[in-house]
């Protein structure tokens, strides 16, 4: 790939990015216009390094250069702040202003713990049993499934004030994933 062909690239991967900025802040009828020209421009970048380079390298390059133009877009706008003239703000969100009880705590303990990592193994077997392809590809991406779950299982547990909601969910989750995946052995 020739520089003339990085510096288009990276031009691209820059005017598709303030294309997508004007966007996120811009509303009404212009908004679906810059989306579309900024995913637009992105994939026109792409395909001068398609074509430039190939199909894979150039792809790969592509992909790899806009985010470097993007990122030095958004560092470009960075505004560095005096430290003794900072605004006093809060550092995380406040807890729900219900009073705690024992009972809620030990819950969303178990929830983020051990019920969310069954409902995460659930659905990742779930996935392996019923998902067609190889068999392999099944087992890595049922395996990969799982902490990207039992993540989000966690972080929505702590973060939601209704916890029996959380716990139907999760265990509901569990059940049907593990049932479904017994039924499935069973037709086998």
């Amino acid at each position: 790939m020739s520089g003339a062909t990085v510096a288009l690239v990276l031009a691209g991967g820059a005017a598709a990015g303030v294309a997508l900025r004007h966007a996120w802040r811009a509303g009404g009828a212009r908004r679906p216009w810059l989306i579309i020209t900024g995913w637009g421009v992105a994939a026109a970048a792409v395909a001068v390094a398609v074509a430039s380079a190939g199909a894979a390298p150039g792809t790969f390059l592509a992909l790899a250069l806009i985010p470097v133009a993007v990122l030095a877009l958004v560092t470009a706008g960075v505004k560095v702040r005096d430290a003794r003239t900072r605004a006093p703000r809060e550092l995380a969100l406040e807890p729900s202003d219900r009073a705690s009880k024992a009972w809620r705590g030990w819950l969303r303990g178990l929830l983020a713990g051990p019920i969310g990592g069954v409902a995460a193994m659930g659905v990742g077997l779930a996935f392996v049993v019923w998902v067609p392809g190889a068999p392999q590809t099944r087992m890595v991406l049922g395996g990969m499934l799982v902490p990207v779950l039992w993540a989000a299982g966690m972080a929505w547990t702590l973060a939601d004030d209704r916890i029996l909601r959380a716990t139907a969910v999760l265990v509901g989750v569990a059940l049907v994933t593990f049932a479904a995946s017994a039924l499935k052995g069973f037709a086998v």
